[in-house]
């Protein structure tokens, strides 16, 4: 690759002015994109294209090398130039840039959806006759996949509960390995929808130990979309593989589909190669929709978070019924609050509450909202509602959703970008309606 074309790939990615470090959200703006190359145009366009000009025969066969892998990068930001678009385009790669560059990691791959970007790490990593150890509980999609899915790929799977207890972690890791080669840990956290936390230096520990014992060290992959990028980085502590639901906090809009993995440019490797062969790349279109979006997912998600306290403070002290909180800020099992604010910055804007009450109640509470609207998802503009049990959980085994307390009463709340006032008045009628008279109006 000729320098011009070097230059072309690598000059409009500035991380300095004058020595100063750009902070991530200002990068957002023009990271990976030079409007010299399209017209002078201040945003990207869209490139609806299915395939690109090769300036020569010559470079037609050299970014086929090194996309395929048999030829190695020049550099870390060559990616082997443009070829088809279920490989590569420009949307996605200014998209992948910046992704990276919130998540702090060296680079990036994005996926058609979160479940894309899942099944693509589970799927280049395992192979019939592996194990995988996974923390539970996970976003009901991807426990499916690992628990039911996975062993008719005779993949082995083992879970631990309780992310806070480093022996527990590695009791699950030794069984797994003693069952044959452990090769992926997978957990989430916070988790969904309980916001139970996973210890990164106690999981680190327990796989340093592995490695030790058995000379083989598993790869660690984070779901990391309900804190992440803005509250929780995972792979500068040490995670090999941050996964998102991009639908989420980095979408933010609740009008677009789509998920990345980030990690280390030899880490993503395979899995960039497995993507392109099975067609999971995302189209231009909704890259540049998470273009625009990423401009924004800093003050979205830090305003969310503000919103979200004021909420959470009100369900705690609400006057209808005892509700128990699932906020990161107020979860006091073990060592939690120690993890939280050692890896973590903020608390987001999605938890839930647990009350004591029937079914018919709690579905009475959600028919009666009016601003926050029941819908499954998260990290959007606007407020939702779900009721995990019997919709994004109602997959997994009633045992196993017993076993982490997603029961009958528990609520998920996604807090978005109304005001924080208007959606406690919600609650406050819709309690008032499903749960009966304050305590104030009783005495």
């Amino acid at each position: 690759m000729d320098d011009d074309k070097t230059k072309k790939m690598t000059s409009y990615k500035k991380t300095t002015i004058n020595n100063h470090p750009l902070k991530p959200e200002s990068m957002m703006m023009s990271y990976g994109y030079n409007p010299k190359f399209s017209e002078g145009s201040v945003k990207p366009p869209v490139f609806l294209t299915s395939t690109f000009v090769f300036d020569s025969a010559e470079d037609g066969e050299e970014f086929f090398h090194v996309t395929s892998g048999r030829k190695p990068r020049a550099s870390t930001d060559d990616l082997g130039g443009l070829i088809y678009s279920r490989f590569n385009h420009p949307n996605v790669e200014i998209v992948e840039d910046r992704i990276a560059v919130l998540e702090g990691a060296e680079s990036c791959v994005a996926f058609a959806s979160g479940m894309g970007a899942i099944s693509t790490v589970l799927l280049s990593l395992l192979r019939p006759g592996d194990n995988i150890v996974y923390s539970s509980p996970l976003y009901g999609g991807t426990e499916v996949l690992i628990r039911k899915m996975m062993p008719e790929f005779g993949v082995k799977t083992h879970c631990f509960t309780d992310g806070l207890d480093g022996d527990g972690m590695l009791e699950a890791m030794r069984a797994a390995a003693k069952d044959g080669p452990l090769k992926l840990v997978f957990i989430e956290t916070p988790a969904n929808p309980t916001n139970a936390m996973v210890d990164f230096e106690a999981l680190l520990d327990a796989v340093d130990t592995i490695e030790k014992e058995t000379g083989h060290r598993p790869v660690t992959a984070c779901d990391n979309t309900m804190l992440g990028p803005q509250f929780q980085r995972a792979v500068p502590q040490g995670i090999d593989l941050s996964v998102y639901s991009v639908t989420k906090y980095l979408g933010g809009h609740s009008d677009l589909v789509a998920g990345a993995v980030c990690g280390s440019y030899d880490s993503l490797g395979p899995i960039r190669s497995l993507r392109g062969a099975m067609g999971f790349n995302l189209d231009p279109h909704t890259s540049w929709m998470i273009s625009r979006s990423l401009e924004t997912v800093t003050i979205r998600m830090e305003r969310a978070a503000d919103s979200g306290r004021k909420v959470a403070a009100w369900i705690d002290e609400n006057p209808y019924i005892k509700a128990k909180l699932h906020h990161p800020e107020y979860k006091t099992h073990g060592n939690y609050q120690d993890v939280y604010k050692r890896q973590c910055t903020g608390p987001g804007s999605t938890f839930s509450f647990v009350v004591d009450a029937p079914k018919t109640d709690v579905f009475k509470f959600i028919n009666a909202l009016q601003l926050f609207k029941s819908a499954v998802s998260l990290g959007g503009s606007e407020s939702l509602i779900c009721h995990p049990a019997s919709t994004t959980h109602s997959g997994v085994p009633d045992d196993a959703r017993a076993a982490v307390g997603v029961t009958d009463g528990l609520v998920r709340l996604s807090i978005g970008l109304e005001h924080p006032d208007d959606l406690i008045a919600d609650l406050d009628q819709a309690f008032r309606h499903a749960f009966g008279a304050s305590q104030k109006d009783a005495a």
